[in-house]
């Protein structure tokens, strides 16, 4: 299990009681997850703050490819010409569980935590987060450093900041 501490934690726990604030003002927002690399972090950390479930009706972790297509609709062609550590999949993933839970916002992260499954043209450390939303669908390719840990870590934090800044442009653009 990765245990995100320090300055990323606290950054992740601000963000997260920031979107609580915005979303539980009865805006009828809501927020969903599709997990890869990250396992559920994404998730564990929406729900670390009292009032979520106001806004964030669930998420899906699909780590094997069999998941990422029947679960979050993620098209074969996609898996088979791009992989699922792709931009293509990432997008896919955020549109599809957008769907399965007709939610207003989702976050997808997926990517190489390591120390295997790397190859020339994906090294670990290589993720791609997507934030799917009522205004398009916006991915985000990263090349993080360290371990196993480290790079969920990072993710974990570049799908909140990537979410943080949708949800609260949106909200900003429809008030």
């Amino acid at each position: 299990m990765v245990r995100v501490e320090g300055a990323v934690r606290r950054d992740i726990e601000q963000l997260a009681t920031t979107m609580n604030a915005w979303l539980n003002g009865g805006n009828d927002v809501t927020v969903v997850t599709a997990e890869s690399l990250t396992g559920g972090g994404v998730s564990a950390a929406l729900t670390a703050t009292p009032g979520a479930s106001s806004y964030f009706p669930g998420g899906i972790v699909a780590y094997g490819n069999s998941a990422k297509a029947s679960l979050l609709h993620v098209p074969e062609e996609i898996l088979d010409s791009y992989g699922a550590v792709s931009a293509s999949c990432a997008e896919a993933m955020a549109t599809g569980v957008r769907a399965v839970f007709d939610a207003t916002f989702a976050v997808s992260t997926t990517g190489i935590a390591g120390p295997g499954g790397a190859t020339g043209r994906k090294p670990v450390g290589l993720v791609y987060v997507a934030v799917a939303g009522p205004d398009g669908t916006t991915v985000e390719e990263h090349r993080f450093p360290g371990d196993r840990e480290a790079v969920t870590e990072a993710a974990i934090h570049a799908a909140f900041i990537l979410l943080h800044d949708r949800v609260r442009s949106w909200l900003d653009a429809t008030a």
